[in-house]
């Protein structure tokens, strides 16, 4: 009768022992490894901080992107911008708003439940703007007399253009749906709407423009916040 006690006890114990270890492998796989899909909303703090700290320059990004697949996102930019530009020659402003269209894709691998962007982008960017010419100087190969500066100023209103952007960035999740990221771009012009007798010196969303090169470059570093619809 005793042997028989300590067989049932056996039993009862290899028993508790598999419910309890059954319960823990099911809670362990029924852990959420789904990943969000959503809207994620941010600005570039670049252009405020310029904005301080530059006399001649204002300007606003915001930026947003939306997960369609795995690794592909719909992403772009709408801004508005103005600054000064000063040449030895030459002294300009420009004004105007602009927005980038295009796509993201995430290159980084993530483990469960995180949600990081190393990512390459390709955008579109379109800017309507206005241009002021403030001051110029007469060009002369004589250095005797005095340079002739001109103050007349000249504003050219209804202008455009458009380039092909090429972006390369981080987002990291700081917090929970909470990013803060840093990207460099690379700008190639396709058109743009020229002044009579003058030239695009600055382009906003494009940046400085060169009469020797169709090529402009850029930067940012955001703050953003994903608002999750759904996890797949």
């Amino acid at each position: 009768m005793k042997q028989k006690h300590i067989f049932l006890l056996l039993i009862s114990i290899a028993f508790h022992s598999s419910v309890v270890w059954g319960q823990q492998a099911r809670q362990t796989d029924t852990v959420d490894t789904r990943e969000k899909y959503g809207i994620r909303v941010g600005i570039d703090l670049s252009k405020p901080v310029r904005s301080l700290i530059e006399e001649d320059y204002k300007g606003l990004e915001l930026s947003g992107d939306y997960r369609l697949y795995e690794n592909i996102y719909f992403a772009g930019e709408l801004g508005n911008e103005q600054n000064v530009i000063s040449e030895p020659n030459v002294t300009a402003s420009a004004k105007g708003s602009y927005i980038k269209l295009g796509a993201n894709y995430n290159a980084y691998d993530n483990w469960a439940g995180m949600e990081n962007l190393i990512y390459v982008g390709i955008r579109y960017g379109f800017a309507t703007f206005s241009s002021e010419l403030q001051q110029y100087s007469i060009y002369t190969t004589n250095s005797y007399f005095e340079p002739d500066v001109r103050f007349d100023a000249r504003e050219f209103n209804n202008l455009t253009a458009g380039w092909i952007e090429l972006q390369l960035g981080i987002k990291v999740e700081v917090l929970n749906n909470l990013f803060l990221g840093t990207h460099v771009q690379l700008k190639r012009r396709v058109n743009e709407t020229r002044p009579n007798n003058f030239d695009n010196l600055y382009i906003p969303g494009f940046n400085r423009t060169y009469d020797d090169s169709t090529i402009g470059v850029g930067y940012g570093y955001t703050i953003s916040y994903l608002l999750p619809f759904y996890k797949k």
